[in-house]
This record gives structure tokens, C-alpha cells and sequence, in this order.
């Protein structure tokens, strides 16, 4: 990535605790709404000379209206975007219902976080999904999801290992002639990180598949055609070693984006 005299900046959406969430249930700051922005995102960001910013959300409870936090000027300030992994999506946030009770997702996430894609998209800046991030690229641009794999796709493999979080990997295959598989000459597969029970289902329109999971045809990694950069992998990079052979070095997927985000700099 060229020198510049000013780090790239790059917002990062907010992850989102409300008060009574299950299994919390705790005084003190619990009892208020949190936004946050888990650690090991910062850094992987960090590791590339960026400065991670997160971009705070505003829901019907907070004491200012939404024309307070005007997400199109943070575009506007900002190099790039980085959707955060959590909560599920919203069923109707793709126009379905919850199968489950468990499968409600976070409805006022999603719509803050399109409000988001949609103001750096428009601004012309690079926008990254992470896990829940893939998936909301896929639905804000018209595809749909799997609620849960283990139910809807009984014969795939399992994706989420309760008590393993990020220690549960699989493989993953690049499709050949892709952006992604270009940052990765000579290697076909790698050994990924995988903590989800979501995954995409119908693809949105206008994008491509960059990777699968070989054993079940699973959705690892898209991105959008056209102008600009819209990306994302169902995996998580910041909990990959970049030391640990074992895994994928997504040093090469980070340094893509800033580099999208530098060159949308230079333009400006």
C-alpha cells in the first residue's frame, strides 16, 4: 500500500447489547445499551496501519433522533466500512419469519447496518463483511438466507461447534478466476475458522461466489460486480494467527481492501 502521511480510516459498525438480553442479567453498565467494538477487529485493522473508527447506531430509545448521527457524513470522513460478526439477522429483514423463537436475529442492527452499506456504497468507499457482515451484504443487495443449516440443510456439515467458538475450522475452496483466489496464486483450499448457523441461500443479485465449503457447496465468500468494493467471507480473519500454519493468512484480503481504500482516497 503506497505511504501516506495519514492513516486510513476506517469505520467499523457497531455490535449491540440491549439490556435483558438472554443470559445477561447483570447490574451496572449492563443495564444500559451498549455499543462496542470487539478488540480483535481493531487490531486486525491495526495490523494494517489503519485506524479503526466505530460508527455508533441510533434506535427509537435514544434521547436523540436519528438526524443526529447523519451515517452519510461518516461515509463521507471515512476511508471504508467493516461489518462486524454477531447477532443474527432478522428473518424480515429478507422478508421471512422466524422458524424459531432462537432465530429472531437483531432487527434494529440490520437496519442500521444497510443505512450504513448503502452511505459508503453511495460515497464510492469499500465495504468488508465479516460473518453476520457477508450475510447482511447478501441481503441488502436482495438475497436471502438460511435460517439455520443444521435444520433447513440437515446434510451439510456442521458450521458452529458450541464450546469451540473460533477453535472450530473447515475447509474452504476459491473459485477459480475470482478477485479472492487471485490473492492466493497457487492455492486452492484453506483451513478457515467457522461460527455460524446462518449462511446465504438465495445469492443477491449482481454478485459472485469467491469461495465454498468443498464438503457441502456452503456460501464462504462473495462479492459484488461492477464499480466499487463490496466483499465479504463467512469466516472470521481477526481470530486467524497470522504465524499459525495451519490456517489461511488473510494478510492478503486486508491489504486488498485498504488498497481499495487508499486508491479511493487518491481519487478524491
Amino acid at each position: 500500500m503506497p505511504a501516506t502521511t495519514q492513516p486510513l480510516l476506517i469505520g467499523v459498525s457497531s455490535r449491540i447489547y440491549t439490556p435483558g438480553s438472554a443470559g445477561v442479567e447483570l447490574p451496572g453498565v449492563w443495564t444500559k445499551t451498549l455499543h462496542y467494538l470487539e478488540q480483535s477487529v481493531a487490531h486486525w485493522l491495526l495490523a494494517g496501519g489503519a485506524l479503526a473508527v466505530m460508527v455508533p447506531a441510533v434506535d427509537s430509545e435514544s434521547p436523540l433522533s436519528s438526524d443526529c448521527v447523519d451515517l452519510a457524513r461518516y461515509a463521507q470522513a471515512l476511508d471504508g466500512l467493516v461489518l462486524q460478526g454477531g447477532n443474527d439477522v432478522a428473518p424480515e429483514s429478507y422478508g421471512e419469519r422466524p422458524l424459531h423463537p432462537d432465530w429472531h436475529g437483531d432487527r434494529l442492527r440490520d437496519r442500521y447496518e444497510i443505512e450504513l452499506i448503502r452511505a459508503f456504497v453511495d460515497a464510492g468507499k469499500p465495504v468488508f463483511g465479516i460473518c453476520r457482515g457477508l450475510q447482511l451484504l447478501n441481503v441488502c443487495f436482495g438475497g436471502t438466507l438460511l435460517q439455520d443449516i443444521a435444520t433447513q440443510r440437515p446434510a451439510a456439515l456442521e458450521h458452529r461447534r458450541l464450546g469451540q467458538y473460533e477453535r472450530h475450522f473447515h475447509r474452504v475452496r476459491f473459485v477459480a478466476g475470482t478477485r479472492l483466489a487471485g490473492l492466493y496464486p497457487g492455492q486452492e483450499c484453506a483451513h478457515t475458522n467457522s461460527i455460524h448457523h446462518q449462511g446465504i441461500k438465495d445469492l443477491a443479485p449482481g454478485f459472485e461466489i469467491e469461495a465454498i465449503c468443498p464438503d457441502d457447496g456452503t456460501v464462504e465468500a462473495v462479492r459484488r460486480g461492477g464499480q466499487g468494493y463490496v466483499a465479504g467471507v463467512q469466516w472470521h480473519p481477526e481470530f486467524h494467527r497470522p504465524d499459525d500454519p495451519l490456517t489461511l493468512d488473510d494478510g492478503p484480503i486486508l491489504r486488498d481492501f485498504l488498497a481499495a481504500a487508499q486508491a479511493r482516497r487518491d481519487e478524491a
